[in-house]
């Protein structure tokens, strides 16, 4: 289990003394830092925060972990072996730090972050003792001082609380130039507790971020050249920050406010929970333009007992009935979705039901797995878990359903032209790769003048994962607003080739 205990106020002034102490006395010398991430979007928004705050003090970025002197694993528990992956990456390191020991060329400092820490925590330290800190997703803020301590004092440093302090308000802030499409942490925690779910348990309970800190944030992106945010959260949509008025933001009031920031032209929030998709957000979707038509909405299931048994909190019709008032609202929104095969006691009938609500709901994109037992959650000791075979013969047979819903939402482009926001090289010289309203990367040929532009392409191809276009130079530009893109090509489909 994670360590949660909470620091006493003695134990709040040290912390502030030694972070105080490690602020003012960055190190002259230069080092390397090498992060390598794992698992979600948040995890790429606490590296880049890790990065920013450890660049105060001396430390600057390399691609390769042999040039580094400092090498953070920030890691996810969500797939299966995620523990285990990491000390197999932790034994490849420490063979590597071993022998840069003995050719007396350095040292080489290891760190791992993120959910794995957490819920790990002091048993990674009795199992890998030459690790130097062990820290959770909610103490990272303290790496400063913790690297300080190691320096001082034999053995790894653990910091796995679940502190007073909010790392939000102790992390510098963000500076210098921003990726085009950005990610924006606003609220972490999840107090839903799926039985098959670590989140409670390694990110802690639910808590919103201040609507004025992420304006604030989301302007500072902006300033240094973002074009797109993302919004993220465990369960973002039900962020309840509070407004600078004094009064609770919900997510559609944020998106709203920061829809108004001058240069900010795309919004996309991720992960939510069909439980918290109220009228007011799903309105958001049908009246600020900046919010793109894309929705990540996980689902899980189609059956009603299977979801009952997650503790999901919603029923498959009620699911269907938030996918049809976002097309009401919408009705060129493209659906992403989550799906779990083999749940313990999943019957055939059940599965069958999985298959049935994909076909009637259709989906853009889908993230599909089999189940496998977290340790420390409901789900894990449930009785009848379901065969290996089972659950892997199941997911096969629902990822072909869903690849081909993909394929074909994609071959339903060609023909368009569509506003493509471009964001970086691709692997060819003189190509860009940029991203539709719809979330689906494009390859254009077009000059590195157009990264951080918005243009119209013409889709000439698609691809099971991507797509291909050309500049359009006088575009009847398929505005999404205007519903004519995706909704006019669907026309009258049949059930299982819905998609708006």
């Amino acid at each position: 289990m994670p360590h949660m205990t909470q620091s006493p106020e003695g134990e709040l002034g040290r912390h502030h003394a030694e972070r105080a102490a490690a602020t003012t006395e960055p190190s002259t010398l230069p080092k390397k830092l090498h992060i390598k991430t794992y698992g979600c979007q948040m995890n790429v928004y606490d590296s880049e925060r890790m990065a920013g705050l450890l660049a105060r003090h001396g430390y600057t970025q390399v691609s390769d972990a042999a040039a580094a002197d400092l090498v953070v694993l920030n890691t996810c528990h969500i797939r299966e072996k995620a523990a285990e992956k990491v000390y197999s990456e932790l034994g490849r390191l420490r063979v590597m730090r071993d022998e840069r020991r003995a050719a007396g060329d350095g040292d080489l400092r290891l760190v791992v972050a993120g959910c794995v820490a957490q819920a790990e925590g002091a048993a990674m330290l009795e199992r890998a003792p030459f690790v130097d800190i062990v820290v959770g997703p909610q103490t990272y803020h303290r790496l400063p001082e913790l690297l300080a301590r190691r320096e001082r004092a034999a053995g790894g440093q653990l910091d796995t609380d679940f502190p007073l302090e909010s790392k939000f308000d102790l992390l510098p802030e963000s500076a210098g130039q921003s990726p085009i499409s950005a990610f924006l942490t606003i609220q972490e925690g999840c107090d839903k507790f799926c039985t098959f779910c670590v989140v409670p348990y390694t990110r802690g309970a639910e808590e919103s971020r201040p609507g004025a800190a992420i304006l604030a944030e989301a302007r500072r992106l902006v300033a240094g050249g973002a074009r797109e945010i993302t919004l993220l959260g465990q369960n973002v949509n039900a962020y309840h920050g509070q407004g600078p008025e004094g009064r609770s933001w919900s997510l559609a009031r944020l998106i709203r406010e920061l829809a108004a920031i001058d240069g900010l032209d795309r919004l996309r929030y991720t992960t939510s929970h069909p439980r918290d998709m109220d009228e007011e957000l799903i309105l958001a979707h049908g009246q600020v333009p900046a919010l793109m038509p894309f929705l990540h909405l996980p689902v899980q299931s189609g059956s009603d007992r299977v979801l009952q048994a997650m503790n999901r909190g919603y029923s498959a019709r009620d699911f269907e009935r938030v996918v049809d008032r976002l097309r009401e609202v919408r009705p060129d929104i493209a659906l992403s979705s989550d799906f779990i095969t083999g749940f313990p006691g999943e019957s055939d009938a059940e599965f069958e039901a999985t298959i049935d609500l994909v076909r009637r709901v259709g989906f853009a994109q889908a993230f599909s797995f089999k189940y496998s037992p977290r340790p420390g959650t409901p789900g894990a000791v449930m009785p009848r878990q379901v065969e290996e075979s089972v659950r892997g013969e199941r997911l096969a047979r629902l990822q072909t359903l869903l690849e081909a819903q993909a394929a074909d939402f994609n071959a339903r482009t060609v023909g368009l032209t569509l506003p493509v926001l471009f964001e970086r090289p691709g692997r060819h010289p003189g190509q860009l790769v940029g991203r539709t309203p719809y979330l689906q990367a494009v390859h254009v040929t077009a000059s590195a003048e157009s990264i951080g532009t918005i243009r119209p392409v013409e889709i000439a191809a698609a691809f099971p994962h991507s797509l291909a276009g050309r500049l359009a130079d006088q575009p009847p530009v398929a505005d999404p607003l205007t519903r004519g893109a995706l909704g006019a090509a669907h026309g009258p489909a049949q059930p299982e080739e819905t998609f708006a």
